[in-house]
């Protein structure tokens, strides 16, 4: 579909980015449109993994997706980091694949300006980089006010959450922090090698001196029909403009005649433009947002999404910012025992799966169920971040063994980064 467009204007994280010195050296490969979860949907072809180099086509394995192409890039040390968009996990999904760390910031801290539109509510720009210094350097970089993004959040706005992130902080002293794991993270789906690897990181944390303590976000069940109801729906809205007439490519043929005889303009320039999968998701979204379905699916979904972001917010131990404004009696009574600072679990279900397995796969929604892990904090829109972990496989738990990466998740309240930096400083090296 725009194959030969060229950008008139460049997008602001990119304008930030070479103001600093940063050498930009092109494009990466990615799912059409953002939508896939394995980088397979490309009019370019599937993107591989470069964790090693495999020794023949039938080992290859998923860089994931939809930013795929990104973490390729730097797992393969072609670049110190690289930027992609994470809708339901985009960042964090490859960035565990690959073996890299993958940050999705808080939802408006960094500028959209310049990113072909998703799911408005959802998409952010994230960062995957070759460790966690570059990492947050380039989100320090890039996180900034942007006028000619109505989501950027405001410079008082800023200002306010690090005042009351400052406060809270300063509060506790020296405390190690509180860090959460959500019980319905594990998943019957979850592989005995990501499970185990999730219970070392958990110990390891805990003899650096961190307070570990379960915690429940129950309406995580719902989280993945809730995303794909709501992103396929913005989907629909967002690429209706790619007709052929006002947007995208043409086709010579740009009509097509139905049952009745009637010639329907553009459907074909849609039909050939698309790949099946953007085309699914139109669909998709075009039905749940019809007359006689936007109540039972759209509005639904919205109402179930703020309960997603009630869990979390009943489990941080900072109230969020926008919701709750600090005042000065707040500041020393918004931590509770019952409370943490970051949530811990893992990224994937799985370590990196054989690109043949995915190619092969008979239903589309066998790769959507791989964003169960991903997608609530997207939907909060909350800070998360993949950091890479030595497998560990317990033994006799069977299971994938060698020296495979696997993400672990770290989630905080909205604002938070500085806190995802700090436990992914406890977990270098491990």
């Amino acid at each position: 579909m725009l194959r030969n467009y060229r950008s008139p204007y460049t997008a602001t994280v990119v304008e930030r980015l070479e103001k600093a010195g940063v050498i930009i050296l092109g494009k990466t490969n990615m799912d059409e449109f953002g939508m896939g979860s394995y980088s397979i949907h490309s009019a370019f072809g599937p993107v591989r993994r470069l964790w090693k180099l495999e020794e023949n086509e039938s080992a290859a394995r998923s860089a994931g997706g939809s930013s795929g192409g990104s973490a390729a890039a730097v797992a393969a040390s072609m670049c110190h980091a690289a930027i992609g968009t994470d809708t339901g996990g985009s960042v964090r999904l490859p960035a565990a694949y690959c073996g890299v760390y993958g940050l999705k910031p808080s939802y408006g801290m960094i500028s959209r300006w310049g990113v072909v539109a998703y799911s408005n509510s959802l998409d952010t720009v994230g960062v995957l980089g070759r460790n966690r210094t570059v990492t947050e350097r380039v989100f320090e970089i890039i996180s900034a006010h942007d006028p000619n993004d109505p989501t950027s959040l405001s410079n008082s706005t800023r200002s306010r959450i690090a005042e009351s992130i400052h406060k809270a902080r300063s509060s506790r002293g020296g405390e190690p922090l509180r860090i959460g794991v959500p019980l319905e993270y594990n998943v019957s789906e979850l592989s005995p090698s990501v499970l185990s690897t999730w219970k070392a990181t958990i110990k390891h944390l805990s003899s650096r001196g961190h307070t570990v303590v379960p915690v429940s976000l129950p309406n995580t069940k719902h989280s993945l029909s809730t995303y794909y109801i709501l992103a396929a729906a913005e989907a629909s809205s967002n690429l209706a403009k790619y007709d052929g007439v006002r947007y995208g490519k043409r086709e010579e043929r740009d009509w097509e005649e139905t049952e009745d005889g009637d010639k329907v303009m553009f459907a074909n320039t849609r039909k050939v433009g698309f790949g099946d999968e953007v085309r699914r998701r139109i669909l998709l979204g075009t039905y749940s947002l019809s007359a006689s379905a936007i109540d039972n699916y759209f509005i639904q979904a919205q109402r179930v999404r703020a309960l997603i972001q009630s869990d979390f917010n009943s489990v941080f131990s900072l109230p969020h910012p926008l919701y709750h404004p600090p005042s000065s009696s707040s500041s020393s009574s918004s931590f509770s025992l019952s409370t943490v600072d970051v949530l811990i679990a893992p990224c994937s279900l799985s370590p990196a799966p054989l690109l043949s397995d995915v190619l092969a796969q008979k239903s589309p929604l066998d790769s959507y169920v791989n964003d169960v892990l991903t997608v609530p904090s997207s939907l909060a829109g909350i800070p998360a971040m993949s950091v890479p972990v030595r497998m560990v496989v317990e033994e006799g738990a069977g299971g994938e063994g060698g020296d495979e990466p696997i993400g672990m998740q770290l989630m905080a309240q909205f604002g938070d980064e500085e806190a995802l930096f700090e436990v992914s400083r406890a977990l270098e090296g491990m």
